[in-house]
């Protein structure tokens, strides 16, 4: 008896995955679980939700009963995995089992808190589920402090300010983006933030949260503090491999799959956020498209290996945009950069001069898909 395809996790990996594999087969089961609603909505939105005065509720594009009726799909929403029996392949809720031929494993990642006194007070946007909860807090806040000055850090800064909020912006890096690009390339973006007004604390360590009579404290090395109303963490997914350590399944950072996508058990298959691909987390849109494309294929019967080209990194911060593509984060890269009003071209190439990465702004982004086919070639 063909039991089908099971997925657990309704983002947008599992959601492109879904969509892939209707596209090739109408009829083939398909069952989707997960631990929220299971409704549609952009995850890359929660970067603009405050300035936009966003209610998490508006956000939905699809609700659950839509997608399940359109695609054909047994949902079950609201529903705690307990347990992967890998051997009977049978995967297990409290109440319920659901047998299967090929499980997808798209559990996503979760946000990281640093692990300071008082983390508890720190909120996190890392879902619509996590923005509901918090957002009145958020909206009534007028001091926002921000932990982790990466790619999420800096455009949630962007945005609490254009809100009109005071924004701190704390990282222990000595620029923000560090682990994206180098500080000569970054600067243009952080010289941006702080002429809006953002509070930059680089070179700095949370120590310490502490609610007080006049919202929560937030105390940093060198016997400094901020107060502030609200506190986001920003420093970091982790990829949820609990379900998937605990089926037996290798797990080093993320999931580890092979080209095909499939695990170290040849039932079970990761996608998205929580996926180790060649020893990288791609936690981005462009390469988790391509990823369900080459899973739904492989899940019907091919063995097809994943083939990724140069992609491009979009940093969603409207006041100064920026694209980024190629091995950015490479020590041993020479960067040009040209920096124009209109915008600037930063290359980084090789000891030999091949082209390696580069990073484009604002109106030079048009630039972008000439430099990506040069990194390709």
């Amino acid at each position: 008896m063909s039991h089908g395809i099971v997925i657990i996790g309704s983002g947008f990996a599992a959601r492109q995955l879904v969509k892939n594999l209707r596209k090739q087969d109408s009829q083939v089961a398909i069952t989707v679980i997960a631990a929220d609603s299971i409704d549609e909505y952009s995850k890359p939105d929660l970067s603009h939700v405050i300035s936009l005065r966003q209610r998490a509720d508006e956000m939905t594009r699809q609700s659950a009963g839509e997608f399940a009726e359109q695609y054909n799909v047994r949902l079950f929403p609201y529903t705690w995995i307990k347990e992967i029996d890998a051997n009977a392949r049978v995967v297990k809720s409290t109440d319920n089992q659901w047998s299967y031929d090929r499980l997808v494993l798209a559990t996503g990642a979760s946000a990281f808190i640093p692990p300071v006194a008082g983390r508890e007070l720190m909120l996190t946007l890392n879902s619509q589920l996590e923005y509901r909860a918090c957002e009145s807090q958020l909206f009534d806040a007028r001091r926002v402090l921000i932990v982790g000055g990466g790619l999420i850090g800096s455009e949630l800064a962007m945005d609490f300010t254009r809100a009109g909020k005071s924004v701190t912006l704390v990282d222990n890096a000595a620029s923000i983006l560090a682990s994206l690009m180098p500080p000569e390339v970054s600067s243009r973006l952080q010289h941006r933030l702080t002429d809006m007004g953002v509070h930059l604390l680089l070179k700095s360590q949370l120590q310490s949260l502490e609610q007080t009579a006049n919202g929560i404290r937030a105390n940093f090395d060198r016997d400094r503090y901020v107060d502030v109303d609200a506190v986001i963490s920003a420093t970091g997914l982790r990829p949820e491999t609990a379900l998937a350590r605990s089926a037996g399944v290798e797990v080093n950072r993320g999931i580890v799959v092979d080209s095909t996508l499939k695990s170290s058990n040849p039932h079970i298959y990761a996608l998205g956020d929580c996926a180790e691909i060649d020893g990288q987390l791609l936690p981005f849109l462009q390469p988790i498209q391509i990823s369900a494309m080459t899973l739904a294929k492989n899940l019907l019967g091919g063995n097809a290996p994943l083939k990724l080209p140069a992609m491009l990194v979009k940093v969603k911060t409207p006041e100064l945009p920026l694209h980024l593509a190629g091995d950015t984060r490479r020590g041993d890269l020479n960067w040009q950069i040209i920096t124009e009003a209109q915008g600037m071209v930063a290359k980084g190439v090789d000891a030999e001069g091949q082209l390696r990465a580069f990073v484009v702004s604002e109106d030079k982004m048009k630039e972008a898909f000439a430099l990506l086919k040069a990194l390709s070639a």
